[in-house]
């Protein structure tokens, strides 16, 4: 029995994903699949160094020792071969708070900011309510799969966009790109002035026979026209402890970044966000390795269940991410009807495709970091809804 096989009650929590299911979808016994954190408990080296920190009582103004740096320093060397320098590195409460500051320290209102949708929804979100501009690059499905149009690209990057937020890996679609495609985006931008914000808070949760290439490390004069956002929260399942870095070479980007927290006040860590990253680089990589392997089994099942018990929902074969984007056009439904099929005749609560912007109708996201108990529990749901339905 694996260690991920726990299934660990979540309820009473403070949960997002767990407390506000009734509030979220009208019924308390959805099933959730949703947001982006894991059902699994963090590693015990993080653990034991969040209760060790705890048991010392003093919880006061918090700097980040040199060992932090060390330990971001040397995750991105053995897991992604690239070596940062410590002064490239910054920090933020999360990714998505990381996009507004750079969206203030980069840009100006009214300017246009590319995204490649369907993506992931806090993107559109904080460019319109930060009083930028969304420029749409959408994706191309075709044979299953997703690719980049640079053609489109090349359009929309002539037409005077200052930024761009590339999703790596690509969230909801499950794409993990590879080098030549990311040259090859990183060169449009290049031409076109316009620096690349790339949000890599996925990297680590490569699928087998996947490699993360970090957008930065692809040459000198990429890294020099790009912010790179990453975090232990999706790997190791922190997110509840709201740290995050930002990794920026170029000197007067970083000063313009930085210069923002300086104006909002967010130069100091969280005490156990810091204890619970440093602990997570230095000892989580075993604990990484098999979580992937558990990861990869439920993806196993999902596809083989899914092709037995409901072969009109068509599963996007992802390349990394715990996140599964399903195309279930074939059952017939509205993007209304969709949600409201998965909701209340499935009770799954699951992402629905439409949130993700242009391309995402007829389309769900769903979670698979889960006990396969709790996997099969909401898949089962999912194929009686669908012999229901007549699909």
């Amino acid at each position: 029995m694996s260690q991920f096989d726990q299934v660990i009650e979540r309820r009473n929590t403070s949960s997002v994903k767990w407390d506000l299911v009734e509030q979220l979808y009208g019924s308390d016994d959805v099933l959730p699949m949703w947001v982006a954190d894991m059902d699994f408990p963090a590693p015990k080296p993080v653990v034991d160094a969040i209760v060790a920190r705890a048991q010392h009582g003093v919880y006061g103004y918090t700097t980040r020792p040199g060992s932090a740096y060390e330990a971001i320093e040397q995750w991105a060397s053995t897991r992604h071969h690239w070596m940062i320098e410590r002064e490239w590195i910054s920090f933020s409460p999360g990714v998505v708070p990381a996009l507004a500051f750079l969206l203030d320290a980069l840009s100006e209102p009214g300017d246009k900011v590319i995204i490649q949708p369907p993506v992931y929804h806090p993107f559109a979100f904080t460019i319109r309510e930060n009083g930028r501009q969304i420029v749409n690059n959408h994706l191309i499905f075709e044979n299953g799969q997703y690719r980049m149009d640079y053609e489109d690209l090349e359009r929309k990057a002539s037409e005077g966009a200052r930024l761009m937020i590339l999703c790596s890996p690509h969230n909801p679609v499950g794409r993990v790109w590879t080098r030549e495609e990311l040259a090859r985006l990183g060169e449009i931008c290049l031409r076109h002035g316009i620096t690349v914000i790339s949000d890599e808070i996925h990297s680590d949760l490569i699928l087998p026979g996947q490699e993360h290439t970090p957008f930065a490390s692809i040459g000198p004069e990429f890294a020099q026209n790009s912010v790179v956002c990453t975090a232990p929260s999706k790997t190791f399942n922190l997110a509840g402890l709201q740290t995050s870095v930002v990794i920026i070479p170029n000197k007067e980007l970083r000063e313009r970044y930085n210069a923002v927290l300086d104006r909002l006040h967010l130069g100091l860590p969280n005490t156990f966000g810091l204890t619970a990253m440093e602990a997570a680089y230095r000892h989580g990589g075993e604990w990484l390795d098999e979580l992937r392997a558990y990861v990869s089994e439920n993806l196993r099942y999902l596809q083989d269940f899914l092709d037995r018990e409901a072969p009109a929902i068509k599963v996007v074969q992802p390349e990394g991410t715990y996140l599964v984007w399903l195309d279930c056009r074939e059952l017939g439904l509205d993007t209304e009807g969709l949600a409201r099929f998965m909701r209340e005749d499935a009770k799954v609560g699951l992402d629905d495709g439409h949130i993700f912007g242009p391309g995402g109708d007829g389309f769900e996201r769903i979670n698979i970091a889960c006990p396969r108990s709790v996997l099969q529990e909401g898949l089962g749901r999912i194929a009686g809804a669908v012999r229901r339905l007549g699909a």
